[in-house]
């Protein structure tokens, strides 16, 4: 806006008449101008003084800028959500995949001790075929379970852009029991902050734009006639001066643009404490369900001690012909169903803590 505006216009004109001097002396002659005329100009502008628009429009768009970056971040922080459970989904299926592992190893123990029996003629081969069948159920298991893991790798080598391996191991994130913090963090108050600063910035473009402009200006020519009007010739000629301007017609709306500016600022704070009541309150909600996971987790490992105990005394019982293979799969069964509510709520728990730090901002 202070860099120089220079600007050149040619002109050629032909007009009805022109200006003559009715006065008539002897030996003197006042020649009039050319009814064809010719201009060529130049003409420079020096802005001396702008009210502040100009390095206040400069801070305009620096702020817009700012804003557009941090609506970015607040698009990218949403992503985080969505890599959080493809992530805790890998994990999942890995405690699966660990548990699907030991219902094999107890089934396969449970078949060496029927094909014992069998060839002592004191038990069924029948018995011995259900074993194996549910053994190649649980082998169906894993395939699925391998699968599915394979599909979450391929969305998380995309969310992330890295090349992931289908066999590639993940780490368990390590995180505290408990909220240990309310403070929040996230990147849309800083959006808040940037919007606030925009409208402010806007405030002040306002008062700007309505006060007084002053400028050095020189304009050059070449043409005929020049600045003397008597002489019909060609000449150069130049104007050279100090130009100030005052538009009040933008003071008829400056009051009301300067309050919907007002208006737009409330509008960003109601936005802002909205978005911290709602934060608040998914906080609270999560801090609730993590108390109530970590009670269940707890019961958890009790009732896993107590069908671990169960199923030790039914493979006894197996081995000794006291109950049957269908009953021993039972016993199986029920400790895969409580190791299973484990892993649940185990992930569960993380999922909430990492919802917990994610929500806050801490992540």
């Amino acid at each position: 806006g202070f860099l120089p505006q220079v600007t050149i216009s040619g002109q050629a004109t032909y007009q009805s008449d022109v200006t003559k001097v009715p006065v008539s002396l002897p030996g003197f002659t006042i020649e009039s101008a050319s009814k064809d005329q010719y201009k060529l100009l130049a003409d420079v502008n020096q802005l001396i003084y702008d009210g502040g628009i100009t390095r206040e429009q400069k801070l305009y768009q620096q702020l817009n800028a700012s804003v557009e970056e941090q609506k970015v971040e607040v698009e990218l922080y949403k992503l985080k959500e969505r890599i959080n459970q493809v992530y805790l989904g890998i994990l999942y299926l890995d405690e699966q995949l660990k548990q699907v592992g030991l219902v094999k190893s107890d089934i396969n123990t449970g078949i060496k001790r029927i094909e014992a029996q069998v060839a002592n003629g004191v038990a069924f081969r029948s018995s011995l075929n259900m074993l194996k069948a549910e053994l190649l159920k649980t082998d169906q298991r894993s395939i699925e379970l391998q699968s599915s893991r394979k599909g979450f790798v391929d969305v998380l080598s995309l969310f992330t852009g890295q090349p992931l391996t289908a066999d590639v191991q993940l780490e368990k994130p390590l995180l505290p029991a408990a909220p240990i913090t309310t403070e929040i963090a996230r990147p849309e108050l800083k959006l808040y902050s940037e919007q606030s600063k925009l409208i402010s910035q806007q405030d002040k473009l306002i008062t700007a734009k309505n006060l007084p402009k002053a400028s050095f200006f020189l304009q050059g020519g070449y043409g005929r006639p020049g600045l003397n009007q008597l002489k019909n010739e060609f000449d150069f000629y130049y104007i050279g001066g100090l130009r100030l301007n005052w538009s009040l017609g933008g003071l008829y709306t400056k009051k009301k643009e300067k309050e919907l500016t007002a208006v737009n600022k409330q509008i960003v704070e109601v936005q802002k404490e909205t978005f911290l009541l709602n934060t608040n309150t998914q906080l609270k909600q999560q801090a609730a369900e993590i108390e109530k996971l970590e009670k269940l987790i707890t019961t958890d490992s009790e009732i896993i001690s107590l069908r671990v105990s169960v199923k030790d005394a039914a493979k006894a019982q197996l081995e000794n012909g006291v109950i049957t293979a269908n009953d021993y799969l039972k016993e199986i069964n029920a400790e895969d169903q409580a190791r299973q509510s484990l892993i649940t709520h185990q992930l569960q728990l993380l999922q909430a803590q990492i919802n917990y730090n994610t929500i806050s901002g801490k992540q």
